[in-house]
């Protein structure tokens, strides 16, 4: 799977996005829940911190950073710290037995690949908590990761400003399922602990971006795919938000492309799927979904509501 961005790194990665299609996958337990949350967790404890110790203040400095974000992002990797020691007590508390750190491999060579890689991985720690929440059944859990949820939304705010992207992007989150996002961290993991419980969950097959980023509304974007396109219709279904958008796709030597609708916002997601219902289920998900960034139009309010 490729990864673009127009300076730096975006996804290629396949999911369930929305929650009518998390109401019809089987239920997962609470603690299979904790144990997926503490598992992304671990992958972005070390990706700050593998930063953190490749490089100084100065180099960020150098990158066009200013030191005071280098500052947010020693708070940002002291954050990832508690959420890891905070879910591995409450599955010990549990009684279960917390999973450990796998080995990873982040796509980032200088400050500048890194910052904007934070930006889109926060953005699907967002989209992964809030697409749990209609799973898990404790309230205390719930709270518990609504409030894990809040200060990731705050790290990726954190990130977009910082690579000029504007933070609020979306009035809304997206929310997106356990497969969603095993797609996309499996990308970054390249072994774990044989005594590491297995997770249920899969990858879908990759779509892939062929254009840089930001993307603009009422605009073309094609898509190449880890597979081959059927030979029946298909389609682009875009998620952003609380919006499910299919299009029609147009297939033409081997890639898939289609409008980028004008409700589109923010850190987006799109997938091939084999209908326009719109429900996103694992029989209708053919590719994806691929992670996309999409310049907000100018923001409109009525100032007689008040």
């Amino acid at each position: 799977m490729r990864f673009t961005h127009a300076a730096s790194v975006f996804f290629a990665t396949s999911a369930l996005a929305v929650p009518v299609a998390l109401q019809k996958r089987a239920a997962l337990g609470d603690a299979d829940i904790l144990q997926f949350a503490l598992t992304l967790e671990h992958l972005e404890n070390a990706f700050y911190k593998q930063a953190l110790s490749t490089w100084s203040v100065d180099e960020f400095v150098k990158a066009n950073f200013t030191e005071d974000f280098y500052s947010q992002l020693k708070y940002i990797a002291h954050d990832e710290e508690a959420h890891v020691l905070y879910l591995e007590a409450g599955l010990k508390a549990a009684g279960a037995t917390p999973v450990a750190a796998c080995s990873y491999k982040f796509p980032m060579t200088d400050p500048q690949e890194f910052v904007a890689l934070a930006a889109t991985i926060e953005g699907v720690g967002v989209s992964a908590y809030l697409g749990a929440a209609p799973l898990v059944t404790s309230k205390s859990y719930l709270t518990a990761a609504a409030s894990i949820l809040v200060t990731e939304a705050l790290h990726q705010s954190a990130a977009r400003n910082a690579i000029g992207e504007v933070p609020m992007a979306n009035p809304f989150g997206t929310p997106m399922g356990v497969n969603a996002v095993y797609s996309i961290a499996s990308q970054f993991i390249t072994s774990c602990p044989d005594s590491n419980a297995a997770l249920p969950v899969k990858a879908y097959p990759g779509l892939n971006v062929t254009q840089g980023m930001p993307l603009a509304v009422n605009t073309s974007i094609s898509f190449s795919v880890d597979g081959q396109l059927p030979s029946a219709q298909s389609y682009i279904t875009f998620v952003s938000g609380l919006d499910v958008l299919p299009v029609q796709g147009m297939v033409s030597n081997g890639m898939i492309s289609a409008e980028v609708p004008s409700q589109v916002s923010g850190q987006s997601y799109a997938f091939v799927t084999s209908d326009n219902s719109g429900n996103l289920t694992d029989t209708s998900i053919l590719f994806g979904p691929a992670i996309l960034e999409v310049t907000p139009s100018s923001p409109t309010f009525d100032l007689s509501i008040m």
